[in-house]
């Protein structure tokens, strides 16, 4: 049962939407300037935001500054990216101490293989290569199983995203009139430019369907290279692998003789010290990481088992990238892995997830909101609906509406959660405190008595 918008709802947007542009006169100046600089008039289309962009000035600890002198408890964190927090000052000693030596050789670095040790014992993947985002990585495991099996199909997850390389750009967020049936969903282009050849080659499956996933082996038998899935899926709010799932898709990928590869970019240590790998105890052929590992710093790697990175060592597949393994990004890693993302940490983490969690389940169920919170290590969200969502489907059926009007409000009181609503998630960093997590959830406190106090509130199917 999923949240009726009561008819107040419209009016309580439009308010928040105002608030948001009385607050920020610089914001809405640099934006018109930006126009007739930047294509849309920002530095990434997601940043295209209703009722306007939120420029930002500076970021320490816990907190962001707009350009407006804002003040906000940074709940959004670069979309996962700032676990550190804001100029950790590990992460910040080591990126001086390495700009003093340089900044690009194009060769490695000790650092590197620091990097590379602590990831295979967190992983419990034994070789590693690096990258410079999640898109890399994820191009790089694509062409990896298809390198090594000698076969063209892969199988991804309707609603997934991995990244902007044509061979994952499909069905990330499809329009119902395209999707095709529940049961075998249709390959949708994701965007304009990929060609319908491209599309064709893989194949999509519905998050928790194992029966869907082994259609579409046995009806492409021989011909699947392997399936790319997030084991955790964080493009749709979070959504949990059901029990056994994971560790069943990945004997049926081997059965076929073809390969499992972790997207870890979102997952890979904000679920935990060793991601979603580590929290369901299922270790794939490949994992792809990214955002967080970096503390801040552009970074990405891919590890994988010996049979797999064998393939790499030996000329199979070339993994190049003028710029992997870079001394920046190496020291800031080594940092985050060594130094930041400490049994400590995540215990403060935890501690802090237990009470966002608490406080805003109790809001929920005093105001009698159709809603409930799902949170994984230092990660979370509100979903409004009652029921659990399994899929992506489970997920279109959330209205938006909710979600929008949540982010405004918290914006609004002093909390940045990423915008496009219902599919994001909020960010817990190493620098977070109690009092960071009580400004928060005062916040939806207040959301939804402002909801309940608008009238009855209601549900109705979803």
């Amino acid at each position: 049962m999923a949240q009726r918008r009561p008819a107040g709802l419209a009016e309580f947007i439009a308010e928040q939407e105002r608030l948001f542009i009385r607050r920020q006169p610089r914001s809405a100046e640099l934006a018109a300037r930006a126009r007739a600089a930047l294509a849309g008039g920002v530095t990434s289309s997601w940043q295209i935001t209703r009722p306007q962009p939120v420029w930002l000035s500076r970021g320490a600890g816990s907190r962001l500054w707009d350009v407006d002198g804002n003040e906000y408890v940074d709940l959004h964190g670069g979309y996962g990216v700032a676990l550190a927090g804001h100029a950790h000052p590990a992460v910040v000693d080591a990126i001086r101490r390495q700009i003093a030596r340089g900044t690009h050789f194009a060769q490695p670095t000790p650092d590197a293989l620091a990097v590379a040790a602590e990831l295979a014992r967190r992983f419990g993947l034994p070789l590693w290569r690096f990258a410079n985002s999640g898109t890399e990585a994820t191009m790089d495991a694509v062409h990896l199983m298809r390198s090594i099996t000698g076969r063209d199909l892969i199988i991804k997850v309707e609603g997934c995203y991995h990244g902007h390389h044509d061979s994952v750009q499909v069905s990330v967020y499809p329009e119902p009139d395209e999707m095709g049936p529940a049961d075998a969903p249709a390959s949708a282009p994701a965007s304009t430019g990929i060609p319908r050849a491209l599309t064709d080659l893989t194949l999509v499956v519905g998050f928790n369907d194992l029966a869907a996933a082994e259609r579409a082996l046995a009806e492409h038998r021989g011909r699947v290279a392997g399936m790319i899935i997030e084991p955790i899926m964080m493009n749709a709010g979070i959504i949990l692998p059901e029990p056994g799932y994971l560790a069943a898709l990945r004997d049926l990928l081997h059965a076929h003789g073809a390969l499992l590869a972790f997207d870890e970019v979102k997952t890979g240590l904000t679920a935990g010290p060793a991601g979603a790998a580590g929290l369901t105890g299922v270790t794939p052929d490949i994992i792809c990481l990214a955002k967080a590992i970096g503390g801040g710093v552009a970074v990405a790697a891919i590890g994988g088992t010996a049979r797999v990175m064998a393939h790499v060592a030996d000329g199979g597949y070339e993994m190049v990238g003028t710029f992997n393994g870079n001394p920046l990004a190496m020291a800031a890693a080594r940092a985050m892995l060594c130094e930041v993302a400490t049994d400590e940490a995540y215990r403060a983490i935890d501690a802090l997830r237990a009470q966002a969690v608490g406080a805003i389940t109790r809001a929920i169920a005093e105001h009698g909101l159709a809603a409930h919170v799902v949170a994984v290590g230092a990660k979370g969200c509100i979903v409004f609906r009652r029921e659990p969502v399994r899929d992506f489907r489970g997920f279109l059926a959330i209205d938006g509406a909710w979600s929008h009007a949540h982010w405004l409000f918290q914006h609004n009181g002093g909390v940045f959660l990423p915008p496009w609503g219902k599919a994001e998630q909020w960010l817990f960093s190493v620098q977070h405190t109690p009092a960071d997590i009580e400004r928060f959830t005062v916040n939806v406190r207040s959301f939804a008595a402002s909801i309940a106090s608008m009238g009855k509130v209601l549900d109705s199917a979803g």
